[in-house]
């Protein structure tokens, strides 16, 4: 009997799919719209500042506020994912058009992620302030999720337009899962030692424009895949590929 775990991982090769939604997640959490807050969203999640104070106690309740965070802002792009997967199930017969065409929109993304359309670029900053720290934070998430959905556009674009590939709500729900871990597992990292991220993240701020050439290369590439088909094929090369194989799950 096939377990739910098998039937999202083992039905298709999502894995490639997951890989790219990853490093789509690390990516917008080094771009210039998500990185320069990171230290204020932490501390308000967390209850107060962080640099003064290091005693253990203090950073559990820093993992656990910002690990709360991330769950409110997973459990949106995941609804997301699921959403745009059951609209590739739903609409399968004509879904190799509409992902060439989503293909299309990829690359453009990717344009907008280089700074090369500048008009399209956009930022709605979220307006909800919800009590800061532990009961807020998934709230905050929430409204992080919500409120920083176009400055994320270029790079969530991407992994829901694979979700759509996908054609199944529950792999689209997984592929944004990992894009939200991606995103997510740099902010507890961020929270569990703030002196030495905030140097991190200080040399990130100074390497910029290379990080949005790397982002827009993989999105621009993972487009022009979609668009010429190439994608597809490859995914389904890869099907017969594992076809023979069982997992262990």
């Amino acid at each position: 009997m096939t377990s739910p775990v098998q039937e999202v991982v083992a039905t298709g090769p999502i894995l490639v799919a997951m890989a790219v939604a990853a490093f789509a997640g690390l990516i917008s959490f080094l771009s210039p719209c998500v990185l320069p807050v990171v230290p204020g969203y932490v501390s308000y999640v967390a209850g107060g500042p962080l640099l003064d104070e290091t005693t253990s106690a203090r950073s559990r309740l820093v993992v656990k506020g910002t690990a709360l965070f991330v769950l409110g802002f997973a459990a949106v792009f995941m609804a997301y994912g699921a959403l745009f997967g059951g609209l590739g199930g739903a609409l399968q017969s004509s879904q190799s058009v509409l992902t060439r065409g989503l293909g299309v929109v990829v690359v453009l993304m990717g344009l907008v992620f280089a700074g090369w359309l500048p008009r399209f670029q956009r930022q709605l900053l979220p307006q909800l302030r919800p009590k800061a720290g532990l009961v807020g934070a998934p709230l905050m998430g929430v409204t992080f999720g919500l409120g920083w959905t176009p400055c994320l556009g270029p790079t969530l674009a991407t992994v829901q337009t694979l979700a759509f590939t996908e054609a199944s709500a529950a792999r689209g729900a997984a592929l944004a899962g990992v894009y939200a871990a991606g995103l997510g597992l740099p902010f507890i990292v961020v929270g569990l030692g703030m002196r030495r991220a905030l140097t991190a993240t200080a040399w990130a701020r100074r390497h910029t424009v290379g990080i949005k050439r790397a982002g827009a290369v993989m999105l621009i590439s993972t487009g022009v895949l979609l668009a010429t088909g190439v994608w597809d094929q490859l995914m389904q090369d890869l099907q017969s590929t594992i076809s023979g194989y069982s997992t262990v799950l």
